[in-house]
């Protein structure tokens, strides 16, 4: 019984794939937690799209895709913001429109640029397919991402909750608005090969949704979402080995069912308490 639940642990292709959920965990996680604060789960899915065209036209020139899909996250970023804060139309729906044009490009681009490139793999990922040096720049930015998300989280938290006292604490506004969406890309960009881009907008929201759900305080929020983050993907990784499914969109459905009973516990909670307050 024991062998046969240990069994994915024996194959080359099942520990890279254990390997890379290990490293891809932590950032996603803990950005997620700054992305639902802020109110930006959209950011992350108009970054995640935006990705497309980048990585195409990287092929195309013949260059790392990292370079371009960091370029065109940055890009779509900055624009978003700009384009929110200079127009009347809110940031929800600029993102819409920047996202689904970028992505639109991505696509034709791809058709009408044949290559040997799989699309369903920038999609969607392939994490039985991770190699060393997916695996090296996974580890790189995920190190990185990490480090400054601890150093910063308590500037972070105060830009979010309350933008002007954090100016007249002397902290720079730009930088870490700037230096947030930064993250943000290099995130992605750590994702790419592993979930692909549009499952990376489920790393980038769900634990923090769910951490939000379980915890009162933000820095128990950073851990839980962790925790949670990292049981979901190893378990995503493990099970899909046996329903012999593909283990990213596994993790995003056990990321869902986690988040609904997280759901349930704070709407029973929810309930509890009223029923004790009331007359």
């Amino acid at each position: 019984m024991i062998e046969a639940l240990l069994l994915p642990f024996q194959f080359p292709f099942m520990q890279k794939a254990f390997l890379i959920a290990l490293i891809v965990a932590p950032p996603t996680a803990l950005l997620s937690c700054f992305l639902v604060l802020k109110g930006w789960a959209l950011m992350g899915d108009a970054v995640s799209h935006a990705i497309l065209p980048g990585v195409v036209l990287a092929y195309i020139l013949n260059l790392p895709l990292i370079h371009g899909a960091f370029v065109a996250g940055m890009g779509c970023a900055l624009l978003t913001g700009w384009l929110g804060a200079n127009s009347r139309v809110k940031q929800d729906t600029v993102m819409g429109v920047v996202f689904s044009g970028m992505f639109g490009l991505g696509l034709i681009l791809f058709t009408a640029f044949p290559s040997d490139a799989h699309l369903d793999h920038i999609l969607f990922g392939n994490m039985l397919g991770i190699g060393p040096d997916d695996l090296r720049t996974a580890g790189a930015i995920a190190l990185v991402t990490t480090a400054a998300l601890l150093l910063k989280w308590k500037d972070l938290v105060l830009h979010a909750f309350d933008p002007t006292q954090a100016r007249a604490s002397g902290l720079n506004l730009g930088l870490l608005h700037y230096g947030l969406l930064t993250l943000l890309s290099l995130t992605i960009v750590a994702t790419l090969s592993s979930v692909g881009l549009i499952l990376a907008v489920g790393l980038l929201v769900a634990p923090g949704a769910i951490a939000f759900l379980l915890v009162r305080s933000f820095g128990y929020m950073l851990v839980a979402a962790v925790l949670v983050c990292l049981f979901a993907m190893l378990s995503g990784v493990w099970l899909s080995f046996f329903l012999n499914s593909a283990p990213a969109p596994t993790i995003i459905l056990i990321l869902t069912a986690m988040f609904l009973m997280a759901l349930a516990r704070r709407l029973a909670l929810t309930r509890r308490a009223s029923s004790r307050t009331a007359p």
